[in-house]
């Protein structure tokens, strides 16, 4: 073997070409077009961005055959060519808007070549004839089959003629496709059509973008796709716009199916609230949330039994379709430009989790069939909320991981405001007030006196139903709190290994630093070391105390009373546990001077009143624009002198009117991805100890003022 000597110059480097294999056609259409339902719906689009204000979408000969036919701008045999038939053109780049003279620019939709692969994946051959207003009608075919078989790109090729008569009124495109290659079905055909009414936004868009599909035994004869009326009339409905600095503006309405129930309010929310809320990470650090400005709307119907019936009645429609109708367009839909972005099949349609978010919450929260949501981004504002290219999500980055996060937010908005009116405006009941609702006595007696009076059975029917009625608002009240207080337990079984774990920690550090005194003396940096033995000690002392807070949690025999409590202690030690946020928050604190006040309450129990009233007050003055933030301590004797009245003061936003009775109420909270059980809990320990917590909306500083009083030593 003779070899080149190392001095030899280097062969001049050879060209080599990539190539696309025909099959290419096929395998992405079967791969980046996810079913049928998608590609038909992406063909539609289409004729959406070729400014086509009907189209048709036929199934012909049974299943074998489908056409869609538009009648927008058509091609001109150069766009054919140029476009059409050139493998991802950047065509749609160069040529982002639709534009007809006297109308609005459309936005085009398409810009990957979806519509060719979806043609792939529908049936074996397509036949296009199209005719552009002031050109010529033109006949292109192709078969996909024999594309696929060919060796190279340069040899597939799609025939074109010209037709000899127009086709058109004025100009369109038909597509016809042939042979399907699947088989469908009433069901695929009745999804189709629920797919299609989502194609453009169910409310708040002029509409001109119609949609006609003719299918055999479902739609023999056309059927226009527009969504069902009541979805125009929303039980809940919550709707604004986000800037791009992260600031949810928001409205929420109520208005009930049946009556003159209503409310409205409105409020903001801020980027730092959201980011508070979220689970993940990497928003922490994002002074921004990098997406666009954008806006929304969501609507909300309870599909209670109850609640269908009241819908099917007063639009009269069957009660079966009322779900159905809602089911079709359920969930949150993204639209760019007006056109819909995601999700597309019925698989992604709790795209945000908020099925799994429901799970564990406290609380009602909203499933995706109860909602119908539209958000409204555009390409040129939201440029960083990019679809994946199977178009069934959007590319995980940060910005968007933040925009969904936004609209959990927003979602947690609605779910808060809709809890206060599906509520009774009675005054909340404790526990043990609840139970009593359970008692049938009345009911016994009252239909007694009915049999006494002699009066039918008929009679006493109401009786029963309202007693079942009665029966299961109880029970949805307690199953929503104890749904929390088994959370509580939960808590106490953690308790117990806290304090198991941080007392064998202290015993074992307390007796090393007790070890290193006796040699503290003799040592040659002695002054140094003892600051430090002084520092291990405070340090031990703090979780032994700790521990001590946690410890009537912990212990399942804990009984009331067994300890008492230091009111000023408890506060400061409360502060303590929020001394970061109240910096951060950059937060004035006053708090009573020289006085010690000791309570018959536990301190663990005490502990945890006053951290929830502090912390509320906390988040809603760290969240509040005026510099003026601050918090007011102060206690006073009650008046019959056996018990003490201690006033929680802040200069914050305060309590609006109609929240004032209901914040004690459980699950009740105005904080994003807050679950609305501080209050209650707080209020039912002081009511264990004969007291009550009360808010006075006038408070003393400017914001909300919250009262409960304790018994003395």
């Amino acid at each position: 073997m003779t070899t080149k000597p190392h001095n030899d110059p280097p062969e001049a480097p050879e060209s080599l070409p990539f190539r696309i294999h025909p099959r290419a056609f096929k395998a992405l259409g079967a791969d980046l077009v996810t079913n049928d339902v998608v590609a038909i719906i992406e063909l539609v689009k289409n004729a959406y961005d070729a400014y086509a204000t009907t189209v048709d979408v036929r199934f012909l000969a049974g299943d074998k055959i489908l056409e869609i036919e538009d009648n927008g701008s058509g091609m001109s045999r150069e766009t054919i060519e140029e476009a059409w038939c050139t493998v991802a053109t950047p065509y749609r780049e160069d040529n982002p808007f639709a534009k007809l003279p006297g109308k609005r620019n459309r936005r085009a939709s398409g810009q990957k070549g979806l519509g060719r692969l979806s043609a792939a994946r529908l049936g074996i051959e397509l036949e296009m004839i199209t005719q552009s207003e002031e050109g010529e009608c033109w006949t292109i075919k192709v078969n996909w089959e024999q594309l696929a078989k060919c060796e190279s790109l340069d040899r597939c090729i799609a025939t074109i003629a010209r037709t000899p008569q127009r086709q058109f009124a004025k100009s369109g495109t038909l597509l016809r496709i042939f042979p399907l290659r699947t088989k469908w079905n009433e069901s695929t055909w009745d999804d189709l059509r629920d797919n299609l009414g989502r194609l453009l936004p169910p409310f708040d868009v002029n509409q001109d973008f119609a949609i006609r599909l003719t299918t055999p035994a479902l739609f023999e004869n056309p059927v226009d796709i527009t969504p069902p009326e009541f979805l125009e009339h929303p039980k809940y409905v919550i709707c604004g716009a986000v800037g791009a600095s992260g600031k949810v503006r928001y409205r929420y309405q109520y208005h009930a199916v049946r009556g003159t129930g209503h409310r409205t309010t409105s409020g903001t929310v801020t980027w730092k609230q959201v980011q508070e809320q979220a689970d993940d990470a990497t928003l922490n650090g994002m002074g921004e949330p990098g997406f666009g400005p954008f806006r929304f709307e969501f609507r909300a119907w309870d599909i209670g039994p109850q609640d269908t019936q009241e819908i099917a009645e007063r639009f009269e429609l069957k009660k079966s379709s009322v779900r159905s109708d809602i089911r079709a367009y359920k969930g949150i839909s993204v639209y760019r430009d007006g056109v819909l972005v995601l999700p597309k099949s019925e698989g992604t349609r709790d795209w945000l989790g908020l099925d799994v978010r429901r799970i564990g919450k406290v609380g009602p929260r909203l499933s995706t069939p109860q909602l119908v949501g539209y958000v409204a981004i555009s390409a040129t504002r939201n440029p960083d909320l990019e679809d994946t290219s199977d178009r069934e999500r959007l590319a995980a980055t940060p910005q968007v991981l933040a925009f969904e996060e936004t609209l959990r937010a927003i979602v947690s908005i609605m779910e808060n405001e809709r809890d206060k009116d599906r509520r009774d405006t009675t005054k909340e009941r404790r526990v043990s007030d609840l139970f009593k609702q359970l008692n049938a006595r009345e009911l016994v007696s009252s239909v007694t006196d009915v049999a006494n009076d002699g009066g039918p059975a008929s009679e006493a029917l109401p009786l029963v139903e309202d007693f079942s009625d009665k029966l299961d608002k109880a029970r949805e009240e307690i199953e929503t709190r104890f749904v929390y207080y088994s959370r509580l337990a939960t808590v106490g079984t953690i308790a117990h290994m806290l304090v198991h774990e941080v007392r064998n920690r202290t015993s074992v550090l307390g007796h090393v630093v007790e070890e290193l005194r006796k040699t503290e003396p003799h040592a040659a940096n002695a002054d140094l070391m003892a600051s430090k033995l002084d520092m291990a000690s405070r340090a031990v002392e703090a979780l032994d105390r700790l521990a001590n807070t946690f410890a009537p949690l912990a212990n399942r025999q804990f009984k009331r009373r067994a300890r008492n409590a230091c009111v000023e202690e408890s506060v400061l030690r409360t502060l303590q546990m929020l001394a970061n946020d109240l910096k951060a928050g950059k937060i004035a604190i006053v708090l009573p001077q020289g006085t010690v006040t000791e309570v018959a309450v536990d301190p663990g129990e005490l502990d945890a009143v006053l951290l929830n009233l502090l912390g509320n007050a906390v988040y809603w003055l760290s969240h509040k624009t005026s510099a003026d933030r601050r918090i007011e301590i102060c206690m006073q004797p009650a008046s019959d002198g056996k018990r003490i009245s201690i006033q929680v003061h802040d200069s914050g936003p305060g309590v609006s009117e109609e929240d004032a009775e209901k914040i004690f109420w459980p699950g009740v909270t105005n904080k994003p991805g807050g679950i609305g059980m501080g209050l209650t809990v707080a209020s039912e320990l002081v009511a264990d100890y004969g007291g009550k917590l009360a808010l006075d909306r006038n408070g003393k500083i400017g914001g909300a003022t919250f009262v409960f009083d304790l018994p003395l030593m």
